[in-house]
This record gives structure tokens, sequence and C-alpha cells, in this order.
């Protein structure tokens, strides 16, 4: 008795072991949507610049490298041997509220079609046109649209580009209603990042309103916990100053607030033309961490001031374009075209990946959501190549430089699903 007893257990244990064995085969296979193979990952944030795997389900990076098997599945297998694979590309300074506001441009045109998985609209909307903003260009839009909130209660709609006549949005104080700016902030938290303000003469009252507007700004900001970004192109508001109460920028901005337009060549420029040396405030703004902008706009990138900065290591932090509708076909392009400027400044490639990746997204407090390539992340990536592309490219004065070679995108992918390019 006592052997058939042992036989039985031995035979039931030997089951046991069998269906272990097979659940954990069962579970060492995965089935994903979608394996990206070959690609040379770059994420500078999480220290990856190798060739590597990528697996994706659900929208999201669930596997990569050696975590994802030879047995593993999937319903779509993309081999992008030769080409570098980054997080979705994000445009931190654009202009997309099209229809409503002369600078609008369609951001899925200019956003996915360009390699750009996120826009976000630099104060196109004010606290009373932002609806619109929201359900006419946020919801239907496939690239992600977010936004900084402008100061001025209407935003852009009867504002151009600041500098090409009188007249704007800051004109008067009873615009400026900074109360209803914070709430608006806090009302929509998933879509408004931060907050905008235009610091220029031509569009505030020709100087008169000019440091009241800041001084608004800088408290709303404050007050609803977001950035600012500030724009700071002829103004009355100096580059910094150790006078006590007298605001200057970026000598008054932040950690975490963004001076944009950071190489442009007007007054109040940080390159002193006739000395050619840059003012030690861009420099002490960017130690304290102040995020250093690129903005390329229309009129607010000079090769002149771009390569002094450059000479002294003074990058930026991010490469974003203030596209809109009066230079995508002009000297900005697109975000990869201002990329390409910054690649021939001799700005390395990861550091040019990075200020569209993971700096754009920590400084809007959304690098636990995208931005970087890591397991639990929205699957949002660009796959690109950087391609001899001999061109000439100009600044806004129409100074030009060479361009020997450019970043291409070929592929994105947005929230795990592929979108060839046709460029």
């Amino acid at each position: 008795k006592e052997d058939k007893d042992l036989r039985y257990r031995s035979i039931s244990h030997l089951h046991m072991e069998n269906s272990k064995q097979k659940k954990a085969s069962t579970l060492a296979r995965m089935d994903f949507d979608l394996i990206i193979k070959n690609g040379h990952v770059l994420d500078l944030s999480s220290k990856i610049n190798k060739v590597m795997d990528l697996a994706i389900l659900h929208g999201e990076i669930v596997a990569s490298g050696k975590e994802i098997q030879q047995s593993d599945q999937a319903h779509q297998v993309l081999d992008v041997s030769g080409h570098y694979v980054s997080a979705g590309w994000i445009d931190l300074h654009t202009h997309v509220y099209e229809h409503a506001t002369i600078l609008g441009v369609n951001p899925d045109i200019c956003g996915l079609q360009k390699g750009v998985t996120t826009m976000v609209d630099g104060g196109s909307s004010g606290a009373m046109t932002f609806a619109g903003l929201r359900k006419f260009i946020v919801e239907p839009s496939e690239t992600r649209v977010l936004a900084f909130l402008h100061i001025a209660c209407h935003g852009l709609a009867g504002a151009a580009c600041s500098g090409n006549e009188s007249g704007g949005e800051s004109d008067h104080l009873n615009a400026i209603k900074q109360s209803l700016c914070v709430q608006c902030v806090k009302d929509n938290p998933d879509i408004i990042v931060g907050i905008k303000v235009r610091l220029d003469k031509s569009i505030t009252n020709n100087g008169a309103t000019e440091h009241e507007t800041y001084a608004r700004a800088l408290w709303a900001s404050k007050e609803a916990q977001v950035p600012l970004m500030v724009h700071h192109t002829n103004s009355s508001i100096p580059l910094g100053s150790h006078a006590q109460g007298v605001l200057s920028c970026p000598g008054s901005l932040r950690k975490g607030d963004i001076y944009t337009h950071t190489y442009h060549g007007h007054p109040s420029s940080i390159l002193d033309h006739s000395a050619l040396k840059l003012h030690p405030s861009a420099k002490a703004a960017q130690d304290k961490g102040v995020i250093m902008d690129v903005g390329h706009g229309q009129g607010s990138f000079d090769w002149l001031v771009a390569k002094k900065a450059a000479s002294e290591n003074l990058w930026p932090d991010t490469i974003s374009t203030d596209l809109h509708s009066g230079n995508v076909n002009g000297t900005a392009q697109s975000l990869p075209y201002v990329m390409s400027k910054f690649l021939a400044l001799g700005m390395p490639l990861q550091k040019i990946v990075c200020a569209v990746t993971s700096t754009p997204a920590k400084c809007i407090n959304r690098d636990k959501e995208f931005g970087r390539i890591a397991n639990g992340l929205c699957a949002d990536l660009t796959i690109f190549k950087v391609e001899s592309k001999l061109e000439l490219a100009y600044d806004a004065s129409q100074k030009s430089q060479f361009l020997k070679e450019q970043f291409i995108p070929k592929i994105v992918i947005r929230e795990g699903r592929v979108i060839r390019l046709n460029l």
C-alpha cells in the first residue's frame, strides 16, 4: 500500500511539474502588437545609444533589448536597420489654432507628417478663446496638441507677428485678466502646460503696458504652478538688472520658465552686436534652470547670434520652430529642418535629439507619459535618418549657411500606430 501511494504521489508530482513547465513556456512567449527591430535607439535621458529592439502593446512600450525573446511574436514586425529611433519629437513652440488666428497652421500636416508627435501651441488662445482650441484643434488632431495659454484673454485672435506694425494683444491692460488665466489653466490640466506672454513694444502700446503685462504673467504662472514661456524682442524690459524691483528678461525668470527666441538678432538680443559679446544674463539664466528655447520663427533666428552662442557653449535646452503661417514655407519650414541648422552649428546629435524629446517633455511635466524610451510610456516614436543633403539655409535677415546633413524622418509611431511618411 505504501509503494502504491508513493507511485501515485510521484505521478501526481510529475503532472504538476509538466503543467508548471507548460505555463512557464506560455508566459515566456509574448504576443505584441508591434516589434521594431534593429533600430539605433537614442535616448540620452535613459543613457541608451545602441542598436536594439522595442516591443509595443496597447499603445505602450512594454519591452526592449534582451527583454524581447526570439520566441516572441507580434502582429507586425518593422525592421528599421540603418535608421535611428528616438522618442517622438516634440515641438515646444508652435501656432496651430488654424482658421481662428492669422498665424495658425494644421498640426497634422506640420506635425505627424514631419516626424513630430507632439505640438505645443505657444499662446494662440487665451482664457476666453481656449474652448475653441480644444474642440476644433486638439480633439480632432492625430498629432498630440498641448498648449501654453496666453496671458491676454483673447490670445492671438487679433494679433500677428510682433514688430511688423503697431498693435497687438497686450496694448490694453483690460485684456490681461490674470485671475481668469489662472482659473483656465487649473480647469484644463490635460491640455494647458504653461502660460505665454510676448514682450515687445509694438504689441504693448509702444511699451506703455509692457512692464505690467510681464508682472501679471509672472504672477499668474506662479499662482497656477506652471512654467512661463516668454517672447522677448524689441522690448523695453532689459535682459538683466541688479536694481531692486526692476524686472528683467531672462533675469527675472524662475527655474523651469522658458526663454524662447533665444537666438534672435533684434534689439533685446542676447548678443551685443557692436561688441560681439553675449549678455551675461543669458548664461546666468540657463545656469539657474531657465530653459533656453530656439523658437526659430519668421524673424527670430540669426546665424551670427547662434554661432557666437555655440562658440561659448550656450546650446539650446529645447529646439522649437515657432511654426506659423508666415514661416512654414520660409526659413523655419519644419522641426527637422531647424534641428538640421543646429547640426550645422556643431551641436552633438544626441543633444539635438534630447532637445526635442526628453527635455521638452520634462519642462512641461509630461516626462512620465512620453518623451522617453522606457517601459510603460506612450509608444510615440520617430524613426529617422541623418542624410547628406547640401542646402543653403537662411536666417531672418537672409544671412545663409550651408547645411551638409539633414534630419529626415521616415516613420512615425503614434500611440503604437505606424505612419509611413511621404516626404
